[in-house]
């Protein structure tokens, strides 16, 4: 009896639980983190977008180089030459931009995470923050390393740009934000379509395609459309002096009109990601 009479005076004390529905933005960002940096494709992708960038950029700045004594053209911009490689860059770091978000579709790991954050919204905010961070120190660490290295090369038989000329700071770090809000476009493609080939696919064609069909229409229509193209943005982007026989947003107008078009992307991927099962 005294037994039972002690058992019963014994206080219990609930479970701690951890209220349902709460999540750290934080613990969301190790989590992609950890995912990002442990897959295969984003080590041979950066390494693509370097190769790339910094390659072509040495090829055009040695060719240039060459022949300047026998062609010379003072008007050049040098600037342009070093950072030739950033609109075939553009296509690795899109390429990661698409993985970062279809690959746990085409693995079926998407599930696990969903099951571990069922906050849908916030899972792709911290695919977007991670990657774009990421996109955004490797993109500038290497739009610097092929202008220096460029001008070096240039500076053996050519003139040269510096960064204390006008255009040349802003083109450097420009280059750099592009690739950043192009891969971030890759992202939301990838978020809207949740297929690997389809979304580079689309990526690539929204790239390729605009120009070479505008091909056919009257040239004021033409005129017309081509400035708002990424293509057209990124060659403005990168470039000191920009001749292109048609009217082109500013740098940063340009830059902040692809920003609108990243936003979009990813707000319909988000909204689609929370409506569609996994």
């Amino acid at each position: 009896m005294a037994d039972a009479t002690s058992v019963a005076s014994i206080e219990v004390h609930p479970r701690t639980t951890r209220p349902q529905g709460h999540y750290r933005l934080l613990g969301e960002l190790r989590s992609e983190w950890t995912k990002i940096r442990s897959v295969r494709s984003t080590t041979w992708s950066l390494i693509a977008t370097v190769l790339v960038i910094i390659g072509i950029g040495i090829l055009g700045c040695s060719a240039v180089a060459s022949h300047y004594s026998s062609a010379p053209n003072p008007n050049q911009d040098f600037t342009s030459i070093s950072l030739l490689g950033v609109l075939f860059g553009q296509l690795a770091i899109g390429v990661l931009g698409v993985l970062v978000m279809s690959a746990e579709y085409s693995t079926g790991t998407i599930r696990a995470t969903l099951s571990a954050i069922p906050n849908r919204p916030l899972v792709l905010l911290a695919k977007a923050l991670v990657y774009g961070l990421l996109a955004f120190v490797v993109s500038e660490l290497v739009t610097f390393a092929a202008f220096f290295i460029g001008q070096a090369i240039l500076s053996t038989g050519a003139p040269h740009a510096t960064l204390g000329q006008p255009g040349v700071l802003r083109a450097v770090i420009g280059s750099g934000l592009y690739l950043t809000v192009l891969g971030l476009l890759a992202l939301g493609l990838a978020a809207i379509i949740r297929h690997t080939a389809g979304s580079i696919t689309a990526f690539v064609g929204i790239l390729l395609i605009p120009p070479l069909i505008l091909q056919a229409f009257p040239m004021s229509w033409r005129h017309a459309v081509l400035r708002y193209l990424p293509a057209i943005i990124g060659g403005n982007m990168t470039s000191t002096v920009r001749e292109t026989g048609f009217p082109v947003f500013s740098p940063w107008v340009g830059l902040g009109v692809l920003g609108v078009y990243a936003a979009v992307a990813l707000v319909v991927g988000g909204v689609l990601f929370t409506r569609r099962d996994a």
